[in-house]
């Protein structure tokens, strides 16, 4: 298994190397053997943790607190597989939209490099390299954002701002753990750390700079301008990707590192947050003009869900990480429709969508088909990771997620069906299909179709995540 795990980080990153220096076919070659190298790496990595359990490595031979520890583990190896089935669908997708498109030589190098930083978030068993790691994932990102120029490149700028103070809210916090125990290894910061204000005073800033990162309401200002001016491949990353990746290091330490210090009051107060973000969100969606806005603004509802997962705790965990890859498929697959939608009518008005599934009929199957799992309607993954929610949320009878929930369920069907609708009425007037219909249209419905297989998928992802800690055993 250790090799996987070198591997899971290394071939992206050297792919995306490759895709800077090169031009030309060899260059396409290049950035398609990352692409497969990465996602095949990933899937053994899957395959050896659920079969022999977590493990870990020490680069170059170093154990901690010097040397560099990658841990894979069932939770790491979760999102993992999320980043290597997003990762792939939306490269094929990336690759015609971009085809002779002069911001497609921007997007690879930062897209493998981002790759490459996700991976190495969800197996470093070290704060300060999540740190790093975290830095790497936030300038890819801006700059995947700010190539599109204009109003994206304003939008960009303050996702900078936004992702560099995150980072030293954080980094603070590993300041302060390392200041009181003298290493920053996760393992032997959960054993040094003693009961004393500086252990809760790191967590505060741990967790307010990871908050910021995911876009937790009423943090999440700098969300729907950055994700919707985007180019639809890197809103459907941003979205799809890389908020998980902030959320994942927050259980991470939340239940690793900080478990006896995450306090009732702290915890209750990030559930209230989810579930404004849920009303919120939800709310800005339904009013949207934009498809892109609308399903901008629906990220920032569906962050609220997870964020119910801390104060529910027990099968409420499993739940929410359910939840969380249901929610990168089905949003990945929104924002692709869109961006074929606008390449296709010109616009992603939706004011002027009228027949429109005439025109991208796949494109629009697969956008209601994500809007299953969004919802949360029987069979999909979304259905399942929220009856775990509302599960443990009846478990501990708590009315306020017990409310919220349903409530954010109609609410999203309300902005859902604001673009299905119009979409299929007066069929009759839409303009002719363009002939690279199917390429734009494909990726997007395999997203959609693999959100809703995961309804089928619950117990062997359980298994998965029961291989060692936070929500297993030891092995």
């Amino acid at each position: 298994m250790a090799w996987a795990a070198a591997w899971v980080i290394a071939i992206p990153c050297v792919a995306g190397a490759l895709a800077f220096a090169l031009r030309g076919a060899l260059r396409g070659l290049f950035i398609a053997l990352g692409v497969a190298g990465a996602t095949a790496a990933a899937a053994a990595l899957v395959v050896f943790v659920a079969r022999d359990g977590a493990r870990d490595l020490a680069l170059g031979g170093w154990l901690a607190p010097l040397g560099i520890r990658l841990r894979a583990d069932g939770l790491s190896a979760f999102f993992i597989a999320l980043q290597a089935g997003v990762g792939a669908i939306v490269s094929g997708y990336a690759a015609g939209y971009f085809a002779g498109d002069r911001e497609g030589k921007a997007f690879w190098p930062l897209w493998l490099t981002l790759w490459a930083g996700l991976c190495g978030l969800y197996l470093t068993g070290d704060l300060f390299n999540a740190y790093v790691a975290l830095e790497l994932i936030g300038v890819t990102a801006v700059g995947l954002v700010a190539a599109s120029g204009g109003a994206a490149l304003v939008a960009g700028l303050r996702y900078l701002i936004v992702t560099l103070t995150g980072s030293l809210l954080y980094l603070a916090g590993v300041a302060l753990v390392y200041a009181e125990i003298g290493a920053v290894d996760m393992e032997a910061a959960a054993q040094g750390l003693g009961p004393s204000p500086v252990a809760h005073v790191a967590l505060a800033l741990m967790a307010a700079g990871l908050l910021l990162k995911t876009a937790v309401f009423p943090m999440h200002f700098w969300l729907p301008p950055a994700h919707a001016n985007a180019a639809a491949p890197a809103s459907a990353i941003l979205s799809g990707l890389v908020i998980k990746g902030s959320f994942y290091l927050l259980v991470r330490i939340w239940n690793d590192v900080f478990s006896a210090h995450a306090d009732d009051m702290l915890a209750e107060l990030m559930g209230v947050l989810g579930v404004a973000a849920v009303i919120w969100g939800s709310a800005q969606a339904i009013v949207a003009a934009r498809v892109k806005m609308l399903v901008a603004y629906s990220t920032v509802a569906q962050v609220g869900y997870l964020l119910m997962a801390f104060p529910l705790g027990g099968d409420a965990w499993p739940g929410a990480m359910y939840f969380a890859a249901a929610h990168g498929l089905a949003k990945a697959a929104m924002f692709a429709v869109a961006g074929a939608i606008a390449r296709e009518l010109g616009h992603d008005d939706i004011a002027k969508l009228g027949g429109a599934a005439g025109t991208l009929p796949a494109g629009f199957f697969a956008f209601a088909l994500a809007g299953v799992s969004l919802i949360g309607l029987p069979p999909s993954g979304g259905f399942l990771g929220k009856w775990l929610l509302l599960s443990a949320a009846a478990d501990h009878d708590h009315m306020l997620y017990l409310a919220a929930i349903p409530a954010g369920t109609l609410m999203a069907a309300g902005y859902v069906f604001r673009v299905i609708a119009p979409a299929l009425a007066e069929l009759r007037r839409a303009p002719r299909p363009s002939p690279w219909r199917l390429w734009r249209e494909a990726p997007p419905l395999v997203l959609a179709l693999a959100a809703l297989a995961l309804g089928f998928s619950l117990s062997p992802a359980l298994v998965l995540l029961s291989r060692g800690a936070p929500f297993g055993g030891g092995g």
